[in-house]
């Protein structure tokens, strides 16, 4: 039997269920409902009164449709259905009061405002409101605040909606916005005019209907309507969230998140929202090459003739990176085994067992923490190494899931029952009773900082043994987005970066920046930036950044995703599996394909499930066998949120949110 419940909206009949709002009702019925300050992911505030609807038979006063759920309509006099209208005078004359009133002291910043075309306060007041203002006394005005670097203020322009106090409160768990006053005194506030300490905060940028909170960076550069648009993904961390990237010319302007209710739903963090500064920076646009200690600019015919003579009959070791799409992975994986050579992705020295998709991935999806019960964090920070998740892992959290943290205590924003720091603390948890009496779902969470010691794949085996025991499912959050590509294509060496770079006279390094490659082997360096791999090269080929080229990425959960071309990479720098197509040609073994969409046929052809994109495979549980770890202590593998990557390293804002982070942590709380 449904419990769906009819209703009817303007004259048309609807099924809905019952526990949905009045407004939820009309948007399932393709009805516009205007509203400010409801936002389907925060809790419901009720006071900005702009989606007020008619209910027919109730009060004789307009309703406000984000605060009433349908269960709560009576039914006509007869049993009839109950009756809502959105468009009869009462609701049109109501909703003009409303918009009347929120432009009373609403300064006309419009043609200067960063908000313009893009404003939600523009957009209804045409929609909805009246051309005239009955209001002649002189508009009242607020001090802006200062957010720090990313958040700009004008609180003149503030209508009270209260949506980044929600979300700071309720999504990113820090409470330090608020709003003091009452009446026209009301305004929104910090808590002792502390700067934000979030690295989700500029999600409130999005969230605001007006210009009262606009993004700092991006400040007076472009307006809307002058940016291409193009949809792609994240690679700032191994979530892969789905982003949208608008340039201006050659230049990406901005970074906005885009929803995918699997991902990132509709949030991103601070280092994918403003890395966008690095794209410019620090750019390789020309081959070099090193000449008596000097690196001098080259043509890319000298560089390829230089590669090839470095390459041929010597041993060459390949490095992947944690930036690289899937099909440079593949394409340098064929270029050097095909000269005898090896190649290795897990640069951080992570113990990821090759070919155990289910133990280098884990058997989760990200969408499963909403519905965990119970979830044991393993070696990991997840504010630090994906802020986006931690924020999935906290929505469980005030749902009523118990969180448990075997690794160094951290602020993570909800409370979690803190089991130990060390091995022993793991082990012991397989002596524990495991057993799922209750049934509820439960989800292991293990970091990288827990598997890239020596004894990584006993730690993993643990993880599985307990996720085992208790019913649970896995997960494997990694910190790299290229990493999970890279193991699924087999760009791995039987015994890791030790064996791989072991008697290697030749490296091949792919935009590896997070690896010492010690005096000796003759380094060519494949990347965007001239960071740390390009400072020990000895050959430098300039590739494109991840917007500046199409490519696959498959995120932390398995989920293969592509990230679309949104720009064009600067100077001579080419695609990354342009480059590798050339210089196999140069050395005799040319890779078979002369296209990207040759190179994808080869590799679907060799890995199927890459052809899914967008989809989750299922991974064949493999339990590793459980052998003896260590005894030290877990440590998390970000240490500085904000510079992990060469694109993070060449931008001038996270360098400056990097040494806010790190002040604010030395500072010294007074006593109470």
């Amino acid at each position: 039997m449904s419990n769906l419940r009819k209703i009817i909206i303007d004259d048309t009949e609807v099924e809905v269920d019952p526990n949905l709002t009045l407004i939820q009702a009309c948007e399932q019925a393709g009805i516009e409902i205007p509203r400010f300050c409801y936002h389907e992911r925060l809790s419901i505030a009720g006071n900005c009164r702009m989606c007020l609807v008619e209910v027919v038979g109730g009060p004789p006063k307009p309703t406000a449709s984000c605060a009433m759920q349908v269960k709560d309509l009576r039914p006509g006099p007869n049993g009839e259905p109950s009756v809502i209208k959105t468009n009869s005078p009462m609701v049109k004359r109501a909703r003009e009061g409303v918009m009347e009133f929120l432009l009373i002291n609403h300064p006309l910043d419009c043609p200067i405002c960063d908000q313009g075309g893009e404003c939600d306060l523009q957009d209804q007041a045409v929609a909805y409101g009246v051309d005239f203002s009955r209001f002649r006394e002189a508009k009242r005005s607020s001090e802006d605040l200062n957010l720090g670097p990313l958040v700009a203020t004008a609180m003149t322009r503030c209508i009270s909606c209260t949506r980044c106090v929600r979300f700071t409160t309720e999504v990113a768990g820090v409470s330090q916005m608020g709003q003091t006053g009452r009446g026209e005194d009301a305004e929104i506030t910090t808590y002792l005019n502390t700067t934000l300490d979030s690295n989700l905060q500029g999600n409130i940028i999005d969230l605001c209907p007006v210009g009262a909170l606009t993004s700092k960076p991006y400040a007076f550069t472009a307006r809307p309507w002058e940016l291409t648009k193009t949809e792609s993904i994240d690679v700032m961390d191994a979530l892969c969230a789905s982003i949208r990237v608008d340039t201006k010319g050659r230049e990406v302007m901005r970074i906005l998140p885009r929803n995918h209710d699997g991902v990132n739903e509709e949030w991103i963090s601070d280092k994918t929202r403003f890395i966008w500064d690095g794209l410019r920076r620090q750019r390789l646009d020309v081959p070099y090459i090193r000449e008596g200690g000097r690196l001098r600019k080259a043509t890319w015919a000298e560089a390829l003739a230089a590669a090839t003579k470095a390459m041929k009959g010597r041993k060459v070791a390949g490095l992947v990176g944690d930036l690289v799409p899937v099909e440079a992975a593949y394409s340098l994986k064929q270029m050097v085994e095909g000269l005898g050579g090896t190649v290795e992705c897990r640069t951080d020295g992570a113990r990821l067992p090759a070919g155990n998709r289910a133990a280098y991935v884990g058997t989760a999806r990200i969408e499963d923490i909403d519905s965990a019960r119970r979830i044991l964090l393993i070696g990991t920070n997840p504010r630090n190494e994906a802020p986006v998740l931690n924020a999935r892992i906290r929505k469980a959290w005030t749902r009523g899931a118990e969180v448990a943290l075997v690794g160094p205590a951290a602020d993570l924003t909800y409370d979690y029952a803190h089991l130990g720091t060390d091995r022993a603390a793991l082990a012991a948890l397989l002596k524990a009773d495991l057993a799922n009496k209750a049934g509820t779902p439960g989800l292991v969470i293990v970091g990288q900082g827990a598997l890239n010691e020596a004894d990584g794949e006993a730690v993993l085996a643990h993880a599985m043994k307990i996720a085992e025991m208790g019913e649970a499912k896995l997960l494997v959050l990694h910190t790299a987005a290229a990493r999970v590509g890279a193991m699924d294509v087999g760009a791995v060496t039987e015994g890791g970066l030790a064996a791989a770079l072991d008697g290697a006279e030749v490296v091949y390094n792919l935009g590896a920046d997070e690896v010492e490659i010690a005096a000796g082997p003759y380094v060519i360096y494949q990347g965007s930036h001239g960071d740390r791999g390009a400072h020990r090269a000895d050959l430098i080929l300039p590739g494109a950044a991840w917007t500046e080229e199409n490519g696959l990425f498959v995120n932390t959960e398995g989920r293969p995703q592509l990230a679309m071309r949104a720009g064009f990479a600067p100077g001579e720098a080419k695609e990354n599996w342009a480059i590798l197509r050339a210089l196999s040609a140069e050395l005799g073994a040319a890779l078979p394909w002369d296209s990207l969409a040759a190179l994808r046929r080869a590799l679907v052809a060799a890995h199927p499930h890459l052809a899914g994109v967008d989809q989750v495979p299922e991974n064949a549980w493999s339990a590793l066998p459980v052998r003896a770890m260590g005894k030290a202590d877990f440590r998390t593998a970000v240490k500085d949120f904000y510079l992990t990557n060469p694109i993070a390293r060449a931008s001038s804002v996270m360098a400056e949110l990097s040494a806010m982070a790190k002040a604010r942590a030395a500072r010294p709380l007074a006593a109470e």
